[in-house]
């Protein structure tokens, strides 16, 4: 496992402090106390917020692995700029920079070329990748609300940090946003630093991307991290029945009631537990994410 951690005093430097300062203040829970329904508030936050990461930002802007209506489309992206993880479109563009160039020198977030607090967070810290590349998320820029949002990503956030305090006072602030934002934040982050480096491989798929069955139930599947680098189109990640991809069962039960259609679903030949694995070039990767 690569754990060089060479971007600690630039992160801290250029980009850190409102970030340690969310982590910083998780310790007024000491003072504010904890409620059931705090904890409650935190938990239901956590897994709304990762949904509206993994199911929003990724599978959909960023992958187009299903399709949905646009004010739904709207809706995930509110849910996903939640997370406080920077705009929707800037979140897509980066991560299609990712599949194109995974595990090589271009890779903006890779561990195996930079370590891993550069992959686990110095870099969305860091003043490098602030701009949007508008480009490379032409599919979805074209929608001026998700322009709107990409811009004024603090909106949500901060309006739910605000209804929490009215509604639940400083003790639902602190858990309900605070706490789980820091929670969720380490939690998504893993799939960088920790999915390239720590678990099983069942294709090659030219970068060290690998499947960990606990990353998946911390992340709803993303920790099904080959599978999804084999073929990155698809709305289920867990390919197997016993890959656990809560994600995808949200999605389901979505699809049931009209709200997105056209789950994309990985090719029977990937499935053929007796067939070789195969191999996908970064090249070819590259060009799933462009289709």
């Amino acid at each position: 496992m690569v754990l060089r951690m060479p971007g600690l005093a630039r992160s801290l430097r250029d980009g850190g402090f409102a970030f340690w300062t969310v982590h910083i203040i998780c310790l007024a829970a000491l003072f504010t106390g904890v409620t059931w329904s705090a904890v409650a508030v935190c938990a239901a936050l956590f897994w709304l917020r990762m949904f509206g990461v993994t199911a929003g930002y990724h599978r959909y802007f960023a992958h187009r692995s299903y399709k949905t209506s646009r004010p739904f489309q709207f809706v995930l992206a509110v849910c996903g700029t939640l997370a406080v993880q920077k705009g929707v479109l800037w979140w897509a563009a980066n991560h299609r920079v990712h599949h194109k160039e995974s595990d090589q020198e271009g890779d903006i977030h890779s561990p195996v070329q930079r370590g891993f607090w550069w992959s686990h967070v110095g870099w969305i810290l860091a003043p490098d990748y602030e701009r949007t590349d508008l480009s490379r998320i032409a599919d979805m820029a074209k929608y001026p609300e998700l322009r709107w949002l990409n811009e004024h990503y603090l909106v949500p956030p901060v309006t739910l940090a605000v209804l929490l305090y009215l509604v639940g006072g400083a003790t639902w602030l602190v858990w309900g946003f605070f706490i789980s934002t820091t929670l969720l934040w380490h939690a998504t982050f893993t799939i960088n630093s920790l999915a390239h480096v720590w678990g099983k491989r069942r294709y090659e798929t030219g970068d060290a991307s690998r499947n960990n069955v606990w990353l998946a139930l911390l992340t709803m599947g993303e920790g099904w991290h080959n599978n999804h680098h084999r073929y990155m189109n698809s709305a289920r990640q867990g390919f197997f029945w016993w890959e656990v991809d809560a994600s995808y069962y949200v999605l389901a039960a979505l699809a049931r009631i009209g709200l997105v259609w056209d789950l994309h679903q990985p090719p029977r030949a990937l499935l053929d537990r007796g067939a070789a694995p195969a191999a996908v070039t970064v090249a070819a990767a590259a060009a799933i994410v462009s289709e």
